[in-house]
This record gives C-alpha cells, sequence and structure tokens, in this order.
C-alpha cells in the first residue's frame, strides 16, 4: 500500500518500495561513523554519494544519542547541523532533509537552515519541542519515535510487559497530544524506536508485529541500520548484508521508509 506524508506544503508519495533515509551524522563519536563527516566539506560529499545512490530524504544529526551517550550543548548542535543543512539545500533544492535531535532550539534552527522533517527520538516529549512543531505544524513533517528512557541508561535492563502493546499505546498518546496541539496527523510519520531502550528480543518482536503498531494508517520508519541486536541475530551488524535482511523483513511487515547508512545496498534490494 502506497502511503502519503504532508511535508510542509508538499503532499509526498512514499515510493511503494519504500523510502531510503540516508544517514549523515557530524558528530566525532557516533558508533560506526563517529568522525568521518563532521567537517561541512565531508558532510556534503557524503550526501551527495547518498543522493547519488538513491536516498530520498538526508538525515542530519549533531548529537550520538548511541546508549550511553552524554548531551550534547545546543550551541555546538547547532555549530555541527546548521552549515550542512544549508550546504545540502543550496546543492539539492529538492532533496528532503530532516534534523535528527531532541532539542527544540536546534530544530528551530535546522527549519530555518531549510530542513523539510523533525525527526525526534523523544516522541515530542522533549521540552519545547510539541510547541515548536504546532508553531511550525504547517511548515515540516514531524517523525515520532519511541524510546524508553534516555540515551545514556535506556539500554540498562529495558523492561516492558508487552513491548508491542506499550509502543502502540505511546504512538496513540503522542499523536493524540500533537493534534491536541493542532498538529495534523497526516504530518506524522512513526518509528518504534529499534535500539532505544529495548532488547534484542523486544526488537525482534516489534519488528514482526508493525501492523498493531500503527496509528491512524500514518507512515511507519523503521531506524535499523548497525543496530547491536543485528549481532544477536545475523551475526554481523557491521555487514550492510544484516541491515538489508532486517530492513526487507520490515517492508514486508509494512514498514514505508527506512533509514540506513548505506543507502547503496538497500536501494539495490528495495529496487532490483
Amino acid at each position: 500500500m502506497t502511503r502519503t506524508w504532508q511535508i510542509g506544503t508538499r503532499q509526498w508519495r512514499i515510493p511503494h518500495r519504500g523510502a531510503i533515509m540516508g544517514i549523515l551524522n557530524v558528530t566525532p563519536d557516533s558508533f560506526s561513523d563517529g568522525g568521518q563527516h563532521n567537517t561541512p566539506e565531508a558532510a556534503l560529499e557524503h550526501a551527495r554519494r547518498m543522493v547519488a545512490e538513491g536516498a530520498h530524504i538526508i538525515d542530519v544529526g549533531g548529537e550520538s544519542t548511541r546508549p550511553g551517550s552524554q548531551e550534547v550543548g545546543t550551541a555546538e548542535e547547532t555549530k555541527r547541523t546548521i552549515p550542512v543543512i544549508r550546504a545540502i539545500r543550496a546543492e539539492f533544492p529538492d532533496i528532503l532533509i530532516s534534523i535528527d535531535t531532541r532539542h527544540a532550539q536546534v530544530a528551530r534552527a535546522a527549519l530555518e537552515a531549510g530542513a523539510d522533517i523533525l525527526n525526534d527520538i523523544t516522541g515530542l516529549r522533549a521540552p519545547g519541542m510539541l510547541e515548536l512543531c504546532a508553531e511550525q505544524r504547517n511548515r515540516c513533517g514531524i517523525i515520532l519515535m519511541h524510546m524508553q528512557g534516555e540515551p545514556g541508561t535506556m539500554q540498562l535492563a529495558p523492561r516492558y510487559e508487552n513491548v508491542v502493546e506499550e509502543v502502540a499505546r505511546f504512538f496513540r498518546d503522542q499523536v493524540h497530544a500533537a493534534m491536541a496541539a493542532g498538529i495534523a496527523k497526516e504530518r506524522i510519520c512513526l518509528d518504534p524506536g529499534i535500539g532505544f531502550g529495548k532488547t534484542t528480543e523486544h526488537n525482534v518482536q516489534l519488528i514482526h508485529h508493525l501492523a498493531e503498531l500503527r496509528v491512524y494508517n500514518l507512515p511507519m520508519l523503521m531506524a535499523l541500520s548497525r543496530k547491536r541486536f543485528l549481532g544477536d541475530v545475523y551475526g554481523d551488524r557491521m555487514n550492510p548484508a544484516s541491515t538489508v535482511k532486517a530492513s526487507l523483513l520490515s517492508a514486508k511487515n509494512g514498514a514505508d521508509l527506512h533509514r540506513v547508512h548505506d543507502v547503496a545496498a538497500l536501494h539495490r534490494a528495495l529496487y532490483a
């Protein structure tokens, strides 16, 4: 089934084989690619490569939220991300750009610099984020992610009574909160938050029960790339084939978008 996502004035029709979001970490400490693209020149070159490989969205992040990570100040996060967003927008006026942040101040600056989508790991629970999205409700798309706890401690023995039911309830509650704030539900995309306060068993359950997580038939994003659970399931989380296998399974179960490091590998698998 082909879904649409309202992003700014664009009623974006998600490719029926799945959209690809390319990860662009402009950080020195991300778990798998920290420091590789942490200058504007290197970041832009990597964005060019991902666009050429078939990415539909470039997701720019200036703060690592890997398990055990420490929060970065908003001034530093802004310094890392805004020049990159401006450079990508100048060179690719039509590509969708998302800002991966949990800070409303950074999100605002990113939108002003040309970003189209707010990718919020807190699911609009961070201070000021719901208010910002309501203020900008006609300007951007929103990715609403589930996370148990916070990045510094989220993987210290996460527990659920029923992970599928609890994530689905979170989605319902946060979508309703967004709607109450004046945000049209058509602007929201859901992300179950694989690896964010979840064990391998929790992650696998969510992948197999995506249909039960969907609220209001909204698009579903899966961010599986190089996640730790892939090593438990497939033996090597850094091998692009592991991400491809998990992403294809997610696509079969209803995922609409896939956030990945290795764009070319997934594009070949989805569009071959």
